[in-house]
């Protein structure tokens, strides 16, 4: 088949949509990305990307759009989210070359597919949406724009519309098809779960050696619904039974508000910071891990997804450590390696972790052959790519 993806994020951003791609390549298939210039996490196009417009990577052809970077305001996002809209909308209408299908991967924002819709319907083609966000739901749950504001009505209408003209919704996590069902009012529109590609990489380096007893590893987003400074807080308590640290990777909202917590407490001999690290760097801290942090604060429908962390974290070998529920509490529990937490409190988090520690290392070990089996049942890139071209035909 010779499809054309439309996505805001591609390599060298570290989303799954590049690993997808690249096997789709690999099973013969032809692809072409529409995407923006790099910027996600840099807080500027990445040095180098300035005036690159077409390249090929690993056999993907690759079409980057201009946008206006994204920075820590939150005018600097809309301007990110409304720039790649307009770019990759204008691209989209004078693209002329055929193609079999239209596939398009809907992190934040919804309105990114907008280009994918309208060359579809120029084209005749079919346009198939992977939603792994909802919009506007996670606008309201990251307190972004509140429902009550006049804005969010706007946003709703508007999302609804960009859903409505796909020709099929991929879910990421069955509870969205709810959501699609009951708040935006597609109830006949074609929808199917899939779960969503994972999002691994090889480790780049000898796996890290730790001084410490325990040592859990938390590497994502550092925003509001991962609870990440309830995670801190409750290292620090646990820190007074046990000889446990936190090591935290990662970037977002909530980081400076860690940083701050961390030298207020005098806190760095249990909680290390390491900053933004690429995807193989991080992945060299889990084979000697304690366990692997997976948290997700149980607001709204977002609350009740699979976060593609989640997924990742399934295939390094490691127990879980987690505060979720929903869809994501099922599939760990189906999974079998997982400590949960009894909530999103530090104390009970401190619990989580302190019964985490007092484990023998052999129920560890078994908690984590357990995780790896399931990933790869379930999640490996080789079915879930199968799956999805399934899907596009």
């Amino acid at each position: 088949m010779k499809i054309l993806v439309v996505c805001q994020y591609y390599y060298p951003e570290n989303f799954s949509i590049t690993s997808l791609c690249e096997e789709w390549v690999r099973l013969g298939h032809e692809v072409l990305v529409v995407t923006g210039k790099p910027n996600y996490g840099y807080g500027r196009i990445l040095e180098g990307y300035e005036d690159v417009v077409d390249e090929e990577i690993h056999g993907v052809r690759v079409h980057r759009v201009s946008l206006s970077p994204r920075k820590e305001s939150k005018l600097s996002i809309i301007k990110n989210y409304l720039s790649f809209w307009l770019h990759s909308k204008r691209y989209l209408s004078h693209l002329k070359e055929s193609f079999d299908v239209v596939y398009s991967m809907s992190l934040s924002p919804v309105i990114s597919i907008a280009g994918a819709n309208r060359y579809a319907k120029k084209h005749h083609v079919k346009h198939i949406l992977h939603c792994l966000d909802l919009w506007p739901e996670s606008v309201s749950v990251t307190g972004a724009v509140s429902k009550k504001n006049p804005l969010f009505g706007i946003l709703y209408l508007w999302s609804k519309m960009l859903y409505a003209k796909t020709d099929k919704i991929l879910v990421s996590s069955p509870s969205f098809e709810e959501y699609f069902r009951k708040v935006l009012k597609l109830k006949k529109h074609p929808i199917q779960y899939l779960p969503q590609p994972p999002f691994l990489a090889q480790p780049q380096g000898d796996a890290v050696s730790y001084s410490h007893r325990y040592n859990i590893v938390y590497a994502g987003n550092l925003g509001t619904l991962q609870l990440i400074e309830n995670l801190a807080k409750a290292t620090l308590i646990a820190a007074k039974s046990e000889d446990v640290v936190l090591h935290v990777m990662g970037m977002g909202a909530r980081a400076k508000a860690l940083e701050t917590f961390v030298e207020e407490q005098h806190a760095s001999e249990n909680i290390a910071l390491y900053g933004t690290r690429p995807r193989g760097v991080a992945a060299t801290f889990y084979p000697n891990s304690t366990a692997i942090v997976v948290t997700l604060k149980q607001d709204g429908v977002v609350g009740k997804t699979i976060p593609s962390k989640l997924v990742s974290s399934l295939s390094y070998g490691r127990p879980i450590l987690a505060s979720i529920g929903g869809d994501g509490r099922t599939v760990l529990e189906d999974a079998g390696g997982t400590v949960f937490s009894k909530g999103e409190t530090p104390e009970e988090l401190a619990e989580a972790i302190l019964n985490l520690c007092r484990m023998s290392d052999e129920e560890r070990e078994e908690a984590g052959r357990k995780n790896a089996a399931y990933f790869s049942e379930h999640f490996s890139l080789s079915t879930i790519a199968t799956s999805t071209l399934d899907e596009l035909k």
